[in-house]
């Protein structure tokens, strides 16, 4: 079996909709997964073996990094039309027919809009020290420029000012993958260069009006992913791609637009952080930084090959971001494949991307090793992925797709160690990490406390060992409405019952687990008596 393309190993509930040059055979998938299914219960099957992780506590860190959890707006707030909101990109997508999405969408999502005073109740209640959430640019300003909507303002108000009262600190995304779709109709959106003059309009409102309680700001939430999967793959918003690369868009062109988007986004960055510095800085004295989605790329075989195809991952994946906010530009290799496909800067925008930021975040969730396929070189129309001449799996001789996420904490130890030795150990946030499960309304969610168990663990020692990691967030809090599959999935601490219209949340183990840590207590994997107790018997 060959190993599989990234979108398809990183993402197995889309896997049916990738191309046939891409993915497994697809009459023998859903076959396929579900004997793996029954064997990962019959059997502990792991794809990594990782080291036994030791018992620690939450002052073991250093007081000031912060722990957190996290959500945005599309995927819990609901009210998409009520209070002066407009359409997102996001929401069009999800009213498009997406396959993944079951028919589903954030219409209502978790209802958060409404239901915010008792959640953050829950976050002060399981001791949550941050809380990570976005602004949806469509509720503050509907008409993507111009006035602000008073009705989103006052919500964002009273949300900031409710965390804060609680002694949450409040970390602000400004981008989760929701433009406007006002914009997006007008000028084609982040494929326009126009865009960058509107976002910083944008975070220029976000600044004025929060900035005096927010101190950390996230102008994108994965600027990479946001590029490959809504530009070159097409399985998430605003779902543009181009045959043979996508998944059956209906317009888009993926040799092209993802790296024009990329190119807009760092832009539309870069200009805002400067806009907070000249005006707000002195001030607020609050931080600015960018996230990406983040793995960590093992050489398949020792090969000269892989390993150079496990760094080339590294480059195009990582580095297409973190290398021109150190550096300047894109990483050499990027420029080389991609030739003039890829924008160039010009020398006054390398001068205002290199350092324009006070951190980076981070969204790690796995390790995938890499293959070499520089065979996708000879190809008269490429993607990134082609480009990148790299192909991926879960682990060495095993290609299946697995159920979850394979516990593998030293990758996320040697990505950390990566950014440090590479790109000169920045200031970092992790500002997502988690176990996907389905969404089945078990409360007993033992892998997740595994899980989060190990990558606190590997992260302690990363911090040990001179990484200048500053926060960690677990996504998500809720269960919500997941980019790629709807409420297929789950990652929530908090079960939401979809089924009961008040939309009722229930602490998993997880939540429990986590709450203990927070709370100063030694934790481990063994699970105490009454944490299994109490989890069944809030269970409906």
């Amino acid at each position: 079996m060959k190993p599989l393309n990234l979108h398809c190993v990183i993402f197995p509930h889309t896997c049916q909709y990738c191309p046939f040059i891409t993915c497994h055979n697809r009459k023998t998938m859903s076959k396929t997964v579900f004997l793996l299914v029954i064997f990962h219960l019959l059997v502990d099957v792991r794809f990594f073996v990782y080291g036994v992780v030791d018992e620690y506590r939450r002052d073991d860190f250093p007081d000031e990094f912060v722990f957190g959890s996290g959500t945005s707006a599309y995927q819990v707030e609901g009210a998409v039309l009520e209070d002066g909101r407009s359409f997102s990109i996001w929401d069009t997508f999800a009213h498009s027919g997406v396959p993944s999405y079951h028919g589903k969408n954030g219409d209502i999502a978790c209802d958060g809009y409404h239901k915010y005073k008792e959640d953050i109740q829950l976050i002060a209640d399981t001791g949550l020290e941050a809380y990570r959430f976005s602004i949806s640019w469509s509720r503050l300003i509907p008409s993507g420029r111009g006035s602000v909507n008073l009705k989103g303002l006052q919500f964002y108000n009273d949300f900031i000012n409710r965390l804060l009262a609680h002694g949450i600190e409040p970390h602000v995304t400004l981008h989760h993958f929701d433009l406007p779709q006002i914009l997006a109709d007008e000028y084609g959106g982040w494929t326009s260069k126009k865009s960058v003059k509107d976002f910083v309009a944008y975070a220029d409102v976000c600044f004025r009006e929060f900035g005096d309680r927010v101190l950390h700001w996230t102008t994108f939430n994965e600027g990479n992913m946001f590029a490959l999967g809504g530009y070159d793959y097409g399985f998430s918003p605003p779902g543009r791609c181009s045959f043979p690369f996508g998944f059956h868009c209906s317009k888009g062109n993926s040799t092209i637009e993802p790296y024009l988007v990329a190119h807009h986004s760092l832009l539309a960055h870069a200009s805002a952080v400067r806009l907070y510095r000249q005006k707000y800085k002195a001030m607020q004295h609050g931080f600015v930084g960018m996230n990406i989605l983040g793995f960590w790329f093992e050489p398949y075989t020792n090969t000269m090959e892989d390993v150079k195809a496990a760094q080339r991952a590294s480059d195009f994946y990582s580095g297409w971001f973190l290398n021109p906010l150190v550096n300047g530009d894109y990483p050499e290799i990027m420029k080389r494949n991609a030739g003039n496909r890829i924008p160039t800067f010009t020398k006054l925008e390398s001068e205002s991307i290199k350092g324009s930021f006070d951190f980076l975040g981070i969204n790690h969730y796995s390790t995938l090793y890499a293959k070499d396929n520089s065979i996708s070189l000879e190809m008269d129309t490429r993607d990134v992925d082609a480009d990148m001449a790299v192909r991926y799996t879960f682990g060495k001789g095993n290609e299946i797709i697995p159920p979850q996420f394979p516990v593998a904490p030293l990758g996320l130890q040697k990505l950390l160690n990566y950014v440090k030795e590479e790109y000169g150990n920045p200031p970092i946030y992790i500002h997502e990490n988690g176990q996907q499960l389905p969404h089945n309304g078990t409360l007993m969610d033992t892998p997740r406390v595994e899980y989060l168990h190990a990558y606190i663990g590997a992260l302690l020692d990363a911090v040990r060992n001179g990484s200048n990691t500053k926060g960690y967030f677990v996504w998500s809090f809720l269960d919500l409405f997941e980019v790629i599959d709807g409420y297929t999935s789950s990652y929530g601490l908090y079960y939401v019952d979809m089924d009961d219209k008040e939309l009722t949340r229930y602490p998993k183990l997880s939540a429990r687990w986590y709450a203990d840590f927070l709370k100063g207590k030694n934790v481990s994997t063994i699970i105490p008596n009454y944490m299994v107790k109490d989890s069944f018997s809030s269970s409906r």
